[in-house]
């Protein structure tokens, strides 16, 4: 019996080498691309490719295309799926050309590079109740997303003219002594994006941010007895209650806005 399969272990291995040679010999006579023509591919996706990119990456190992006795490059697919890897990598993950390496190194070796984070930021899942309203736990969800002016601009897919206004009008606040935006900044730029879309100006908005300062200070006056507690426990009753009355407060302004429509 072993002997038998020491026999289908020999052929398999055999078997695989012809197909790894067969596909050696269909490598060697696929077209290989000059450098004009492989910039020409990369454009599409990576319109600020230049040839001096791609011989800096050749420099750094990354690539190593064939060279004709005359010393011109020749890409071969590989080549130019690798190319696409390595500026994918530094235009949506900012790696560093080392890490780039280390990956196309795992993938050479037959093994998967890590996984990488989004590309982008993205607003937490807001936990909704069973009628589409905001619930308590989504008044009390924090989060760190930290963004630049040029990403929150990018995100939202709002103009600089746009976000000014927002800001002029109170609606959005950059974040005191960092100068980033938070998720909060996101939603409201995305939401004055959509609404602008339907004629709505920052100005126009005004009303809104308004009747939120109105709910806020009914807010606090209800939880300013809890807050003089100097306890835990007492910061901790005060912050419950003020996601409930968030929660309820929403509910109450969403549920008067449709019947005063539904009226009209």
């Amino acid at each position: 019996m072993a002997e038998h399969g020491d026999g289908i272990g020999v052929s398999q291995r055999a078997e695989s080498r012809a197909d790894s040679r067969a596909d050696a010999r269909a490598d060697s006579r696929a077209p290989r691309l000059n450098i004009g023509q492989v910039l020409d591919e990369l454009r599409q996706d990576f319109p600020g490719v230049t040839i001096p990119k791609i011989r800096f990456l050749e420099d750094k190992g990354l690539i190593k295309p064939e060279r004709t006795p005359s010393g011109y490059r020749k890409f071969s697919a590989d080549d130019v799926d690798r190319l696409r890897y390595v500026l994918r990598m530094q235009r949506d993950h900012y790696l560093p050309l080392k890490v780039i390496g280390e990956h196309l190194d795992a993938i050479d070796r037959g093994m998967e590079p890590p996984p990488l984070d989004p590309v982008v930021p993205t607003v937490p899942k807001v936990s909704l109740a069973a009628d589409g309203m905001p619930s308590a736990s989504s008044f009390a969800r924090r989060d760190h997303l930290r963004l630049s002016r040029n990403e929150l601009l990018k995100i939202a897919e709002i103009t600089s003219s746009l976000l000014e206004e927002l800001e002029q009008y109170g609606l959005i606040t950059p974040l005191r002594g960092t100068g980033h935006y938070d998720t909060d900044a996101l939603v409201i730029a995305q939401t004055a994006r959509e609404l602008a879309e339907f004629g709505f100006e920052p100005r126009h908005l005004r009303a809104f941010k308004t009747a939120a300062d109105r709910e806020v200070g009914l807010v606090e006056q209800v939880i300013a007895p809890q807050k003089r507690g100097r306890d835990a426990a007492a910061h901790a009753r005060a912050e419950e209650t003020v996601s409930e009355i968030a929660a309820l407060s929403v509910r109450l302004h969403a549920t008067l806005v449709k019947t005063g429509l539904k009226r009209g």
